[in-house]
This record gives structure tokens, C-alpha cells and sequence, in this order.
């Protein structure tokens, strides 16, 4: 076996977490360094250390990545940092995808973590290595704190988790409790490609806070009400299956007469949109950007605003199937409706001959598709005219985050605002009829509303929609 599978480590970790004792144990491995919080905000390495390899604080924060290439330089044998949520995320973009640096990631309960955190706060204690110095405190649970901690480490940990998949990459996950466990610290040595082996654990670092989490708090009854009400598991977001989007800059349209970007959602008011953007100024409009092509616009017009325009999901569904399912143009999907879903839907040319009443129901069957169509259950392409709107954004914020999100019933002010924003004159909006054989508020009903929430939870969840309403909704009703 090689002396080491990897050039350098990271140890990913929390407060409070045990890092303190895990570093100290692969500090015992011969040929391995681990020199604590190299870039953690306040010191480099230790507490109250303001220098490190000749960098002071003020030089590491100019520049990161420069106290890493003298890590490396300097590195006898296999030296690693550890590395938090809120440290300088420089490094973590810097580390991550390099196969050579390896990964470990130390886990603990988070309410653990949390009020050992708060203890130490309290008492002004971080280390133990005397447990006759042990300094004890009850401390109050603030659910609202721990909430807020709790959500910056998921995210964190998730962001990991993502691009280690993502660079086809695997960490070596460690618990709190198996930290002192001699068989799991030398299959982390063995992981890393360390010969060395440790006989016992590290003996200097003692365990603080022993006990029952409850009896350290002065409201216990808080925390677990406040533990109740979180969800750990992610039962009440919504499912993240949909295929993420690239940014359709293909469609965005920019008016020639003001510094204003339209990114359109398909199948939203898009047409009207575009013929006001149109009226601005000098008129006209312009479409097609390549990302080299938008930069140069941007750098053109500092004071540009871009935007874009969300529709009620159902109404959003019913112009999709209008456009793009009964006119044939997604003849795939068609086919399915028809095959799999059974879903009765007339000719091409004979549309304009179907009853309400199957239109409705062949309407309903496609909100049914789309639930597992957008969950990846269907084997197709998402069509973009109804992907999620949330998708949809996420996608066009790789290149251009819009910078106002307008609603569909309140665009005539929205637009207003915008042209008022950079100094232009605004032409009146006028809403645009799209084609369809019904109108939606002929046979809106609320098994409509249910079908459409199922398929869009995403979007139901993320921008508030309630159920649909004719009053107030331009979409394929206004003249």
C-alpha cells in the first residue's frame, strides 16, 4: 500500500461536534498533520493564533487559496484543516472537486451539539482535559436559534453531499459517538492510506456535557415542542425529482427601447409581454441571446432590470394543453395520454367539435399526467410549457436571476413600475386572447384546482398559490 492515497484532507465538521478529539486522534497517526480552523474567520488554526506559514489574518482573507498552496508546499506527510459551515467558502469551491483532497465528514445529534454549544457559551469552556476542571451550566433553548442553526448546517451538508456526487467523489462519514472507537479511527486511517494504527484513542481530550440533553436545559418542555414541530425527514417539501433546468436565453427578449429583459415562463402571457416591451421607446425587440451575448448587453446597460412573469399554475396547465397537446405539436405525449392515460382527445382538426364536457375531462386527465410527468415518472422529456415555474426560475438564475417577479394579475402595474424604473414612458398593457377551445372559467371546478395542485406542489408551495380565481387572471380570458 502506498503511504497515502491522498495529497491533503479536509475535516468537515461542526461546533461542537467532537473535531477537537478526532483531530487530535489523527494528529497520534505518524506522518499525519491536521492543523485545526485554518480558515475560520476570527484566527488561523487555534484560538487566538493571528498568523500561519508567514500569513496573517488580513493576508489569508485577501487571499484564501494562497495559505492553502502553502499548506501543501510545506506538508510532511498528509496534512489536512478542518473546515465549518461558515468558514470561507473560497477554500470549499477549492477543495471540493479535487479527487486528491480527501473527505471526512463528522456528524452529531444536532440538539446535542446545540446545547453543548450553548453550555460552553455559558461557562466560557471549549476544551476539557481535566475532568476535574469540568464546568457545568443549564441554559435555555431557544427554538427559533436552533432552528436557524440547524437549517445553515443542512444546507451545508447537502451542498457536500452534491458535489461530491457530482465530481463522482466518496467522503468517509464518522459519528460522534464512534470517535473514540479504535476500530473505526483506523479504518478512517486506512481510508486515508495511512499504515500507521492507533491501540487506544487519543487520552488528553475528555468528553464535556455527559448526561441527559433535558436536565442541562431550563426549559425542556420548549424543546421538545419545538422539536415536534420540525420535520427531519423533508415530508412536507416538496419533492425534488424534476430534472433541474439550463437557462433558456433562447427565449428572453430585451426591448430595444429600454433597458429591459423579459425571461418568460412558456406558456405564460408571453406574447403580450413582448408586444409591450415592443412599444417602449423606439420600439421593437430583440431575442436569441447567447450568455457572451447577454454579458455584453448587461455591460452595455448598467441600469438594465430584467423580469419575468408567473401564471396560476392551472391556468398556466390549461394553456399548455391548449398549445401544445391539442394542436399535435408534442405528438409523443399525445400518443401517451391517449395509450396510457386513456384519455379521450379529438383529431387535430376536429378540436374546435369537442363538447365542454370533454374538453373538462380530457383536461384533467393531463393535470393527472403531470404529477408524474414532473416527478420523472413518465420516461419523457419535460416539455418547458409545463415544467414547474419554480424549475423554470432556478433554471434562467445559472445566467440571469430575473431581479422582480411579477404576477400575471397585477401586470399592468408590475410593468408600470418597470419602464417607471428606468426612466421610460409606459405604454398601456393590453392582455391578448390565446387561443383555446373553452375558456377556463367554463368549467373551472375544484377537482381542477386539486389535480393542478398535486402536479405543481412545488410552486403552490414556493410562491403562495391559492385556488384559481377568474377574477383578476388574464390568461386566455381577456380580450
Amino acid at each position: 500500500m502506498p503511504a497515502a492515497r491522498f495529497a491533503a484532507f479536509v475535516l468537515f465538521a461542526e461546533m461542537r461536534t467532537g473535531s477537537n478529539f478526532l483531530e487530535a486522534n489523527l494528529n497520534a497517526l505518524p506522518g499525519v498533520t491536521c492543523h485545526g480552523e485554518l480558515f475560520n474567520p476570527h484566527f488561523i488554526g487555534r484560538k487566538d493564533q493571528t498568523a500561519f506559514l508567514g500569513l496573517d489574518l488580513a493576508a489569508r482573507d485577501r487571499d484564501p487559496l494562497a495559505l492553502l498552496a502553502r499548506l501543501r508546499a510545506s506538508a510532511r506527510g498528509l496534512t489536512g484543516f478542518r473546515f465549518f459551515h461558515d468558514h470561507d467558502a473560497r477554500v470549499l469551491e477549492a477543495v471540493l472537486p479535487d479527487p486528491g483532497v480527501a473527505k471526512i465528514i463528522l456528524s452529531r445529534n444536532p440538539v446535542e451539539s446545540y446545547v453543548s454549544w450553548k453550555i460552553a457559551q455559558a461557562t466560557g469552556q471549549w476544551k476539557l482535559t481535566d475532568a476535574r476542571n469540568l464546568r457545568t451550566a443549564r441554559v435555555t433553548f431557544d427554538s427559533a436559534e436552533f432552528a436557524a442553526r440547524l437549517e445553515a448546517q443542512q444546507c451545508f451538508r447537502r451542498h457536500l453531499t452534491r458535489r461530491l456526487q457530482e465530481t463522482g467523489q466518496t467522503a468517509f462519514h464518522i459519528d460522534y459517538r464512534d470517535i473514540s472507537a479504535v476500530a473505526v479511527l483506523n479504518g478512517l486511517a486506512r481510508f486515508l492510506g495511512v499504515p500507521a494504527t492507533l491501540e487506544a484513542p487519543e487520552p488528553t481530550l475528555k468528553k464535556q456535557n455527559p448526561g441527559d440533553v433535558a436536565s442541562m436545559l431550563t426549559n425542556p418542555a420548549e424543546m421538545e415542542a419545538a422539536l415536534a414541530r420540525l420535520d427531519p425527514f423533508g415530508l412536507g417539501l416538496a419533492p425534488p425529482s424534476e430534472a433541474p433546468r439550463s437557462a433558456a436565453l433562447g427565449a428572453a427578449v430585451m426591448a430595444r427601447g429600454a433597458p429591459l429583459l423579459h425571461l418568460p415562463v412558456r406558456c405564460g402571457p408571453e406574447a403580450a409581454v413582448t408586444a409591450w416591451l415592443g412599444r417602449i421607446g423606439a420600439g421593437g425587440t430583440d431575442s436569441g441571446f447567447t450568455p457572451r451575448e447577454l454579458r455584453r448587453w448587461r455591460q452595455a446597460h448598467p441600469r438594465h432590470r430584467s423580469f419575468t412573469v408567473l401564471r396560476h399554475p392551472l391556468d398556466r396547465a390549461h394553456a399548455a394543453f391548449c398549445a401544445r397537446i391539442l394542436t399535435g405539436e408534442r405528438p409523443e405525449v399525445r400518443a401517451r395520454l391517449i395509450r396510457v392515460q386513456g384519455i379521450e382527445l379529438p383529431p387535430v382538426e376536429a378540436v374546435a367539435d369537442q363538447s365542454l364536457a370533454a374538453h373538462r375531462a380530457a383536461f384533467l386527465g393531463f393535470l393527472r399526467f403531470l404529477k408524474l410527468d414532473l416527478a420523472g415518472q413518465t420516461g419523457l422529456r419535460i416539455d418547458a410549457s409545463w415544467a414547474s415555474q419554480s424549475a423554470v426560475l432556478h433554471g434562467f438564475a445559472q445566467v440571469q436571476a430575473p431581479d422582480l417577479v411579477l404576477r400575471e394579475d397585477r401586470l399592468a402595474e408590475g410593468l408600470a413600475f418597470l419602464a417607471a424604473e428606468v426612466g421610460a414612458q409606459a405604454p398601456a398593457f393590453v392582455a391578448l386572447r390565446e387561443a383555446a377551445p373553452f375558456p377556463l372559467a367554463a368549467f373551472h371546478g375544484p377537482d381542477l384546482d386539486a389535480a393542478a395542485e398535486e402536479a405543481y406542489r412545488r410552486d403552490y408551495l414556493g410562491f403562495g398559490f391559492g385556488p384559481w380565481r377568474p377574477a383578476g387572471h388574464a390568461g386566455g380570458q381577456a380580450a
